[in-house]
C-alpha cells in the first residue's frame, strides 16, 4: 500500500545487515548441528539403550541360571533374586520372570486388584518390541526366561536416560543461543571497524562537495580500504590543484585579455575623440593587440579541441628528421632575433606513424616554450634519435631551468612557474599542455629534464613506424571498411525490395 514504509534488506545500515548475516550464519551452524546430533542421538541414543536393557537381561538371566543349578532346580525367592535385585537398583523398569512350564515366579509389576475380589494384573508390555528378553539355560537346556521393559517408554529408555537426552538438547539449545549472541557481536565490530573508513570518507566527500578542498580521509595502511582511502585523499590533492590552476586561469586569462583590450580601446577612443590621427602607426597598433588576442583564442581553443578529440587525427608514414628539419628552418630567424643560437642534430631514416601536422605542432611549442625562458646569449639544441621502439624528440635549452616539483606541474593546463616573467613573454602555460595532448594522442609520452639555473630537456617519446604491424592495421582497416560496405549495399536492396512490395 502506498504511504507505508517498504522494509527491505537494503533499507538497513551496512552494520545492520553484517550483524545480522553473521547471527543467521550463526543460527544456521546451530541448527545443523542440532540436526545432525538428534539424528545421531535418535538412531544410536536409542541402540545403545535397547542394548543395554537386553544386557541388562541376559545377565540376570545367567545370574538366575547359576542359582536355579545350585538350588536343585527349584524355582523360589532365592532363584530370582537377581531379578529383585534389578528392580531396586533400577528405577523405572519391570522384570518378569517366566518358568519352562509358563509359570510366573517373579513379576515386579503384579498389582492385586481387591476390589475385583483380589484379581492379579500384570502391566508387561503386549508389544514385544518394547520388551528385553534373554533365555534361562542350565546345562543348554531352557528353564525360562526374563523380561525387562521400562514403564511410559516405547523404546527401552529409562527415565535417567530421557533426562540426559533433554538436558543435552536444552545445553544445545543454550549453546546455539550464546554463539548467535557472540556472532552478532563480533559481526558488529568487524562492521563498524569496516564501516568506520567508509563513513569518513563519506564524510570528507561531503566536506569537498561543500567546498572545503583542503578536507582528507588521512587513512593510511596496507588493507584494500586504506589504499583506497589513499587514493581518494591524491584524488582530492588533483582537484584541490586543477581548482587552483582554474582560479588562476580566470586570473591570466581576464588580465592576457584586458591588456589588448584597453589598449585596442584607448586607441580607438582617442582617434574618435580626435587626440590621435587615423594614421597608419595607430592602425598598426591595433592590428597588433588584436592579433595577439586572435593568438590568445586561438591557444585555447586548440587545446580544447585536442582534448575532446575534436580533430581527428591523420595516420601517415612520417620521417621524423626531415619533419623536424624544416620546423627548425622556419624557426631560424625567430630564434636569432632573440639572442640565441639554435642547432639541429638527426638521426637518419626515424619513421613514426602519425600525424605530421601535430607533430610539427608539439615540436613548434617546445622550441617557442625554450626560446621563452632562456636569456639572450643562449643556445637551443634540437635533436632527433631512434632508439629500439620508440623515436625522440628532445628540444635542450640554456635558459632557467626547473626544480623537480616544476616538472611535475609543468604539463598541467595554464601552469606557470614565474607569474610575472610568463606573462611579461606572452605566454598562458597553454603550449605544453597541447605537446602533452598530442603526444597522448600518438601512444607516446614527454620527459622532462632539467636544474634550476641549468636549463631544462623536454623529449618526445613517439613509438616508431612498424611496418608488419601497420600492414596488420590496414588489413583490419579494409576487412571493416568491406565489411561496412556490405551492410550497406544490403541494406539498400531491402528497402528496394520494401518499395516493390509497397
Amino acid at each position: 500500500m502506498e504511504g507505508k514504509r517498504k522494509f527491505a534488506w537494503s533499507s538497513f545500515s551496512y552494520t545492520t545487515r553484517v550483524t545480522l548475516a553473521f547471527a543467521l550464519i550463526a543460527a544456521m551452524t546451530a541448527l545443523v548441528a542440532i540436526g545432525v546430533v538428534s539424528f545421531v542421538w535418535e538412531q544410536h541414543f536409542q541402540t545403545y539403550t535397547t542394548d543395554n536393557m537386553r544386557n541388562t537381561a541376559h545377565l540376570t538371566a545367567q545370574r538366575i541360571a547359576t542359582i536355579y543349578k545350585r538350588t536343585g532346580d527349584l524355582w523360589n525367592p532365592e532363584t530370582t533374586k537377581p531379578a529383585a535385585q534389578v528392580v531396586e537398583m533400577t528405577t523405572g523398569v519391570g522384570v518378569k520372570v517366566i518358568d519352562a512350564g509358563g509359570g510366573t515366579p517373579f513379576d515386579s509389576s503384579i498389582v492385586i486388584n481387591e476390589e475385583a475380589d483380589g484379581i492379579q494384573r500384570s502391566f508387561e508390555p503386549t508389544d514385544a518390541s518394547q520388551i528385553a528378553m534373554a533365555n534361562i539355560e542350565v546345562d543348554n537346556v531352557v528353564v525360562g526366561s526374563v523380561r525387562i521393559w521400562v514403564y511410559g517408554s516405547d523404546t527401552l529408555m529409562r527415565q535417567p536416560d530421557q533426562e540426559f537426552r533433554d538436558n543435552s538438547y536444552q545445553a544445545m539449545g543454550i549453546a546455539a543461543l550464546v554463539a548467535i549472541g557472540l556472532a552478532s557481536c563480533i559481526g558488529f565490530l568487524f562492521a563498524r571497524n569496516l564501516v568506520a573508513p567508509i563513513n569518513r570518507m563519506t564524510t570528507t566527500a561531503r566536506a569537498i562537495k561543500e567546498g572545503d578542498l583542503s578536507a582528507r580521509t588521512e587513512l593510511h595502511g596496507e588493507d584494500e580500504i586504506a589504499r583506497l582511502g589513499e587514493t581518494f585523499d591524491a584524488m582530492a590533492d588533483s582537484v584541490e590543484k586543477d581548482r587552483m590552476l582554474e582560479r588562476r586561469l580566470t586570473t591570466d586569462v581576464a588580465h592576457e585579455l584586458r591588456t589588448p583590450l584597453m589598449a585596442i580601446q584607448a586607441t580607438v577612443e582617442a582617434m574618435v575623440d580626435g587626440v590621435y590621427e587615423a594614421d597608419e602607426e595607430r592602425l598598426v597598433t591595433v592590428n597588433s593587440e588584436v592579433q595577439r588576442l586572435s593568438r590568445l583564442v586561438d591557444a585555447l581553443l586548440r587545446l580544447s579541441r585536442l582534448e575532446n578529440r575534436a580533430n581527428p587525427m591523420k595516420e601517415e608514414v612520417v620521417n621524423v628528421g626531415e619533419l623536424i628539419e624544416g620546423i627548425v628552418v622556419t624557426h631560424e630567424m625567430f630564434v636569432a632575433d632573440s639572442g640565441l643560437t639554435l642547432n639541429y642534430e638527426a638521426q637518419p631514416d626515424v619513421y613514426v606513424m602519425g600525424d605530421p601536422d601535430m607533430i610539427r605542432q608539439a615540436t613548434a611549442n617546445l622550441i617557442s616554450n625554450a626560446v621563452r625562458y632562456t636569456p639572450e646569449g643562449g643556445s637551443i639544441d634540437v635533436r632527433v634519435r631512434k632508439g629500439d621502439i620508440m623515436a625522440s624528440i628532445a628540444v635542450q635549452d640554456t635558459g632557467i631551468g626547473l626544480s623537480r616539483e616544476e616538472a611535475k606541474m609543468v604539463f598541467s593546463r595554464f601552469w606557470r612557474a614565474d607569474a610575472g616573467r610568463t606573462r611579461e613573454s606572452g605566454g598562458l602555460g597553454v603550449g605544453l599542455a597541447v605537446v602533452k595532448e598530442i603526444v597522448d594522442r600518438h601512444g607516446g609520452w614527454v620527459q622532462v629534464e632539467g636544474e634550476k639555473g641549468k636549463g631544462a630537456c623536454f623529449t618526445i617519446h613517439i613509438p616508431l613506424y612498424d611496418e608488419e604491424r601497420a600492414r596488420t592495421r590496414e588489413k583490419a582497416q579494409a576487412k571493416e571498411a568491406a565489411k561496412q560496405a556490405r551492410a550497406a549495399k544490403q541494406g539498400k536492396a531491402k528497402a528496394h525490395n520494401s518499395g516493390k512490395i509497397g
